[in-house]
């Protein structure tokens, strides 16, 4: 199996990072099953967040027992420094574990810095120093930010999105971190379910310094990255014709379905409805072409322009025109079905 290090953290990984977003979507009988079974067969690295729901406890649930061989990544959303100790009480609690291997300010608006107002940077040096966090991390989708984090040298950590769908400024972010002895911790590296095919994006990954984190709730994922681990994909001239294929076909401006826009004030389920029109050209029709999509997509008439949305996406999508692009093509396909 390949083995990447976290940057200057010195923590030393198998390049099959567990990211535990989606496991929140099931029981906590199958979530267990699935985290021991990746840690069975060599997973060593999990990243969670207070705010992914019971997440945090279902890792506690499983893995607590090998709690020294494993590497726990969590992230906080506060805004304030009681929310901060709050959130991190609440995550030890939830992980069964008396310290964080690498805490991470989940998604600021802003790159918090020692003596700043919000005094959070300020908060997680302390718990540093009280043995509670290793390392300190900052993850984020803005690229202002990334870059700020970066050049500030204060964080051992990034946790960005990357692809091979990926721009060119954000690859010279993941340059910019590996630059400066930063770990990468590479998330939407399917690209927010918009890349179908595993093994080439393993392969694109692989040839990069950065730590892979795959959404996995479901037994079958987990095996396909397992499988890597034995023979791992290379990028082959096949690959890459794939690779320049899928970079021409999703150009401009598409959503990630990172979810941030939500929650909608009408209700309109955003980061799904806004990938519709991809969703119905990379993957069977008899999926999205049903009765509970349409209903879903209908809410769409109710879009009032508010802007909400808009002032939350860390890309700067026009959303409210995304929304009734993707409604209009989800029409033509419906009324053609």
């Amino acid at each position: 199996m390949n083995i990447v290090s976290i940057g200057k953290t010195g923590l030393k990984v198998n390049k099959n990072g567990f990211g535990a977003l989606p496991i929140q979507r099931v029981s906590m009988k199958e979530a267990v099953y699935i985290l021991q079974k990746a840690y069975n067969n060599g997973v060593d690295f999990y990243d969670t967040a207070r705010f992914y729901t019971d997440s945090e406890e279902k890792i506690g649930e499983a893995l607590s027992h090998c709690r020294d061989k494993i590497v726990i990544a969590s992230k906080t959303g506060a805004t304030t420094v009681e929310e901060f100790w709050k959130d991190l009480h609440t995550t030890l609690t939830n992980l069964k574990t008396d310290y964080l291997d690498i805490y991470q300010f989940h998604n600021p608006s802003y790159c918090p810095k020692p003596g700043d107002n919000a005094g959070l940077y300020d908060a997680i040096k302390v718990a540093q120093r009280q043995g509670k966090v290793r390392f300190i991390g900052i993850s984020n989708h803005r690229q202002r930010v990334a870059m700020e984090a970066i050049e500030s040298g204060l964080y051992e950590t990034l946790q960005y999105p990357f692809s091979y769908l990926s721009a060119a400024d954000d690859e010279a972010i993941v340059k910019a971190a590996l630059g400066q002895g930063m770990g990468f911790i590479c998330m939407k590296a399917l690209a927010g379910g918009l890349i179908n095919d595993s093994a080439l994006a393993y392969a694109y990954l692989n040839q990069y310094d950065v730590l892979p984190i795959w959404g996995i709730q479901r037994e079958k994922e987990l095996d396909e990255f397992l499988s890597y681990q034995t023979v791992a994909p290379e990028m082959t001239p096949e690959r890459w014709a794939k690779v320049e294929e899928e970079r021409k076909n999703l150009a401009g401006d598409f959503c990630r379905g990172c979810g941030y826009c939500l929650p909608c004030t009408v209700g309109i389920q955003i980061n799904d409805c806004n990938r519709m029109s991809l969703f119905l050209r990379r993957a069977p029709l008899s999926v999205y072409l049903t009765e509970e999509w349409a209903e879903k997509m209908k809410v769409i008439e109710q879009c009032v322009d508010c802007g909400v949305c808009k002032t939350k996406c860390p890309y700067g999508l026009d959303i409210p025109n995304l929304l009734k692009r993707n409604y209009k093509d989800f029409q033509t396909f419906w009324n053609n079905k």
